[in-house]
């Protein structure tokens, strides 16, 4: 993998900061604004990074890059992936991929049509953790209570509170905490249990947006609710609970740092089996390989898997009255 990192933020850092642990992928450029040419410069020099641009048209252009990372706020998503799949370009984009389901739909288009890989970059789908809590699932019996919860006080609600709107909590650029943490939550339940009968959003909004919600999923014979807050904190954590037994995660559903699983009247039993510190590296060593091997079909199953989160998403967004950008086609 041959990769252009689109972005200069927190995100990116995050990546820099562990990437190159992995065989097989090479960073090849940065591209951000040309305000950042003394961050990017910076980066450059810590990471060898061979090229830095502030035109990402020139980036795209460079045939050193097969990949392209999108690491931008969430309303630019579409944008830079529907670019780089027209130029040929493979596409890892952040969490949440797009802004509505209609942006998505083109996005997958493009990616069929033209046989690219296409991913979201969702850390938790990939965590060895979380793919051995999957397989605990059955041995709690029927399932009957889902909780998730995200929350965690964001450091740009006071001034939102103050009166100024950054990103974060600009309903014109997709931001709240629906996008921004309680994804994480969607993610997890639809990875374990697939797409439910019916969405419900109860959010707490403030000028246009909403700062906190509680999203009910309801799978029928199980519930499942998903709690995210930018304007609050609590005990994040995880909780399945089955007639025999549950599953216990400590912590957000980001990352599964470890889980308890207890069937019955035993003792707890501690599971943790993770592959590197670091919760993106999981995913990252995947789209290495998925690219590396021409892994289609795996890349287009977690594409579907994208899909349903996306259909979640869009109901949970009519169903709080939530709106996002300004004239935006399905927004």
């Amino acid at each position: 993998m041959k990769l252009g990192i689109a972005g200069a933020g927190n995100i990116v850092l995050d990546l820099l900061s562990f990437v190159q642990e992995i065989p097989g992928i090479a960073i090849q450029a940065i591209c951000s604004k040309p305000e950042h040419q003394e961050k990017l410069l910076l980066l450059q020099k810590k990471h060898r990074i061979p090229q830095i641009y502030h035109s990402y048209d020139a980036m795209l252009a460079d045939t050193d890059v097969d990949t392209v990372y999108i690491g931008l706020p969430n309303h630019l998503h579409f944008t830079y992936a529907r670019e780089a799949l027209l130029r040929g370009k493979h596409v890892i984009c952040e969490k949440p991929f797009t802004s509505n389901l209609e942006e998505f739909l083109e996005l997958q288009r493009l990616a069929l049509q033209n046989r690219l890989v296409l991913a979201e970059a969702i850390s938790n789908q990939y965590l060895n953790n979380y793919l051995l809590l999957k397989e605990h699932l059955p041995k709690l019996g029927p399932l009957k209570i889902v909780e998730c919860n995200y929350s965690q006080y964001s450091s740009r609600y006071d001034a939102f509170l103050a009166g100024e709107v950054l990103p974060a909590f600009n309903p014109e650029l997709a931001g709240g905490a629906l996008m921004d943490i309680n994804i994480y939550n969607i993610h997890f339940a639809v990875g374990c249990f697939g797409s439910p009968e019916k969405v419900l959003y109860h959010a707490n909004m403030d000028r246009g947006i909403d700062t906190s919600g509680i999203l009910l999923l309801d799978y029928g014979d199980f519930k499942c609710v998903c709690i995210g807050a930018k304007d609050s904190t609590g005990q994040n954590g995880v909780n399945i609970q089955g007639t025999r037994g549950y599953i216990h995660v400590s912590g957000p559903a980001s990352g599964i740092d470890s889980f308890e699983y207890v069937q019955g009247k035993q003792p707890p039993v501690a599971i943790d089996r993770k592959n590197h510190p670091h919760r993106m590296y999981d995913e990252f060593k995947s789209f290495e390989r998925i690219i590396r091997e021409g892994g289609l079909n795996t890349a287009n199953k977690m594409l579907e898997h994208s899909g349903k989160v996306m259909q979640v998403v869009e109901q949970a967004k009519q169903s709080a009255g939530l709106v996002f950008g300004s004239g935006r086609r399905g927004a």
